[in-house]
């Protein structure tokens, strides 16, 4: 009976690591984005989803315009961040998902930057 060569030995370890790669890949890296990356130089980062790490201050709500928004710190900066979610506690370190857009951009420089919360933990 003729032997048959079996590709399962060498599909476990490239599947994992294909797992892992797109596991990686979604996350948008392990890294945060240090705040003052995209204080400096907002339009690379329009549309784009980030990693934000810090310490909250300032958490606000304005009833009346249906808004809440908290100041994230980290060691570069500091920067508003728009929720939709409860608000987090005071000094509480966060990660947050953030989407960074600019309601306009003319010749090159930011008018106006949004930073919106997609999920916390």
């Amino acid at each position: 009976m003729k032997e048959r060569f079996s590709f399962l030995p060498l599909l476990s370890p490239a599947m994992a690591a294909l797992a892992l790669a797109v596991i990686l890949s979604g996350c948008g890296g392990i890294n945060p984005t240090l705040i003052n990356e995209i204080n400096s130089s907002p339009v690379n980062f329009d549309g784009k989803e980030v990693l934000l790490q810090g310490i909250v201050k300032d958490p606000t709500r304005l009833p009346l315009l249906g808004t809440k928004s908290y100041v994230l710190k980290d060691d570069s900066g500091e920067i508003l961040v728009l929720t939709q979610a409860d608000l987090p506690k005071m000094n509480e370190k966060i990660s947050v998902k953030v989407k960074v857009a600019n309601i306009a951009i003319i010749n090159g420089e930011s008018l106006g930057t949004m930073i919106t919360e997609i999920s916390r933990r």
